[in-house]
Formats: structure tokens, sequence, C-alpha cells
């Protein structure tokens, strides 16, 4: 393994009917005023919202509402977000929802307490403001992406056809309750947990590939992933398999699974500007990509993928090459994308306008082009080869 430092900065309440045992004694390490992040209301329609309410007003705090927070949250509504935060001085953000809600309110905690622009600053200066953001916490309400623990938020500007990661402010403490997951559409529960299995094989197919701590729970969360999101097919409202997937989540993106490894997150990059310019779920654009994606890489990457053919898929070995085990590993991927009912095509995904206007081959160079190249994988992509990996997608 490489050198690493490692620190954890979040604490996590988990479980059934956590907010009501825990969100009060959070609430009073803070000021009197707290603003209640959240997205397009569904919490309002399911519960969630009068029960986070009715904590908040119990311990007498005065509550400003930031809602509307959409899917891909734009950076205009981190701005609309940051304003409302000073305008009232806020001492908390309590952000309510999936990883959107709350990647915005990270956002805006360090865009509220900042006088200059956040994104200018960070990705264009590469400097990170040196001002302490607003505290935040988190409850959440659609498991994935594992925003909870962490401290990144995706965000699309506009303005420049890009959405990508910002560094801003990690939650203080993140309430998980696999209840409130219930009242959420079983589509975004199935694109959410498929997320999760994404950010685990990123950061898998990356170096070291030599025996390490790290790829072996890994391996154990990407089983878990798989395993609990075919008990849901079946048996959509088992809590078990909700709450092991909450917790897979978290896993995935707390830093955990990434500890002395070097990650590949191009599929993320890929998708991240598909989305800026389609605005596509997330989950699904990463399960239409990354099947393509391995195949193009997976000669290079040859070791790994067998282990991930045998260690996760379960694949048998014997009889098989390497070149075939890997490939037949790939294909279990590819095969539980459509059990999951998960689309496997960039044309199955819901765009903000049709995807023949979306998706023209000149749409396509314009996103491959404009795709951020990391340097983890295994063969180093090019915009072109990006291109043709879109292409093939369709």
């Amino acid at each position: 393994m490489e050198n690493f430092v490692f620190e954890y900065p979040t604490k996590v309440y988990f479980g059934n009917g956590a907010v009501k045992r825990h969100l009060a004694g959070e609430l009073g390490k803070y000021g009197p005023t707290v603003m209640l992040a959240y997205g397009g209301g569904s919490i309002k329609r399911n519960g969630v919202y009068e029960e986070v309410l009715s904590v908040l007003e119990s311990c007498g705090k005065k509550v400003v509402e930031f809602g509307g927070i959409m899917p891909n949250p734009t950076y205009a509504k981190v701005q609309e977000g940051a304003a409302i935060a000073r305008e009232n001085k806020v001492d908390l953000i309590l952000a309510v929802g999936g990883g959107s809600a709350i990647d915005c309110s990270k956002i805006v905690a360090l865009q509220a307490n900042f006088e200059g622009d956040v994104w200018e600053e960070e990705l264009e200066r590469h400097s990170f403001p040196s001002v302490k953001p607003v505290p935040l916490g988190a409850i959440v309400t659609v498991s994935g992406t594992g925003s909870e623990m962490n401290g990144g938020g995706v965000i699309t500007n506009e303005q420049k056809r890009i959405k990508t990661g910002l560094f801003a402010a990690a939650p203080a403490f993140s309430i998980l309750d696999p209840m409130y997951t219930m009242s959420v559409p079983f589509a975004q529960v199935m694109s959410g947990a498929f997320d999760t299995l994404s950010h685990a094989m990123e950061t898998y197919f990356g170096y070291p590939d030599g025996d390490n701590v790290s790829d072996d729970i890994n391996e154990a969360v990407m089983r878990s992933v798989i395993r609990n999101m075919r008990v849901l097919i079946s048996d959509s409202g088992n809590y078990e398999a909700r709450s092991n997937l909450m917790w897979d989540s978290a896993m995935a993106e707390n830093g955990i699974l990434k500890i002395g490894k070097k990650t590949d997150f191009e599929v993320h990059m890929m998708e991240h500007q598909l989305g800026a310019y389609t605005d596509c779920n997330h989950g699904m654009g990463l399960a239409v990509l990354h099947p393509v994606y391995y195949r193009h890489i997976v000669r290079e990457g040859l070791a790994k993928f067998v282990r991930f053919a045998k260690n996760v898929w379960d694949v048998p070995a014997e009889g098989k090459t390497d070149i075939r085990l890997a490939l037949a590993g790939i294909d279990a991927l590819a095969a539980f994308i459509k059990e999951c009912g998960l689309p496997s095509r960039l044309t199955e995904l819901k765009m903000k306008a049709r995807p023949e206007e979306l998706l023209s081959d000149r749409a396509l160079e314009e996103i491959a082009y404009s795709t951020t190249i990391l340097p983890g994988s295994y063969k180093r992509m090019t915009g072109g080869e990006i291109y043709e990996i879109l292409k093939e997608c369709m």
C-alpha cells in the first residue's frame, strides 16, 4: 500500500428513528438559526419534512428554508443558497435529501462565508478559500452518492457547460435512517445503489494491484451492493437490504476504500460532462458507460479484471484464458445492469430534451473533448477514445 493520511470528520447516527433520537442533541451545539435545505418537495409529501421540522421547533430554532435543489444542482442555485445563508446569518445548514441536496449545501456552506467566487478560486486559481464554512449537518433520504461522509460536492455550471466536483465542507454529523428511503421511487433507489457500486469499482480499478487491505474491503462492499440490489428486485421494501445499501454508500465514499490507492474515476468524469449537456440521471448514466469503458481498458488492467470476475462475480475460471475470464466479468456487470432495470444505452436515458438533439455526433464530440482526463486509468484516455466510447454507448 502507498503512504497515506486518514482523517474521519463526520459523526454518523444510523438506524430506524435516528432523527428523533439524535437530531436534538446535535442542534444544541449550534446557534439559533438553521437553514433547512432540501430538494423538490418530496420530503413534504413523505412526512420527513414534518418530522425534522418538529425537532427543530422543539429545540427553539429559527428555521430559514432553502428548497428547490434540483437533481443536478446548478452553480446558480449555490449562489441563491449562499445569499440566503448570509442574509439570515445562519448558524447551521441542515441538508435533507440525497446527494444533490447535500452536495449543493456543502458548497453553499463555503460560499456563504467567502467574499470571492468559490468556482473561480478552486478551479481557475487552483486555491482553496481561506475561510471556515458554515457548519453543516445532513439527513439522508436517498443513499448512493456517499456525500454524507466527505467534503466534496458535484455541481453543474450551466454557463460553462461543466459538471464537476468542488471541495467544500464535510458534514459535522450525518443521520442515516433506512426507513426514509422507503418513499423514494424505486428507480431512484436502484440508480443510487449503482452509483455506490460505481464508486467502489472506480476505486478498485486503480493502482496498486498487489495485495492490499483496501481492495479486500472493496470486494466485500461490491458484493454487498450486488446482493442487496438483487434482494430489492424481489422485495423492494426489505429494510435489511436498504440498510446495507445505505451503509455501503457511506463506505464507498468516506475514504476507507481509497486508503493507499490511486483511483480511476474516468467514468464519473465522462458522466459529469454527459450530465452537463443532457441533465440525465447520474447513476443511470454511469450504468450505460461502465461496461463499455471497461472493455476499452481491460487488456491494460488484465490482472485486476480477472480478480474482479472471480472474487466479485463468481465467474468460474476453469477452461478460460485470462482475457476471456476478464471479459466474462464485464459481461456479468452488463447483465446485472439489465437485471436491475437500469439503462444500457444513452438513448434510454431521460434527458431535458430529445436525445436526437442532445446526442448528435457533434454534441458527443463536444462532450468527449471537454471531459477531464484523470491520470489513474490503466490506459491513458484521450478525447478521441472517449468519443468512441460515447458512440458505442448509443
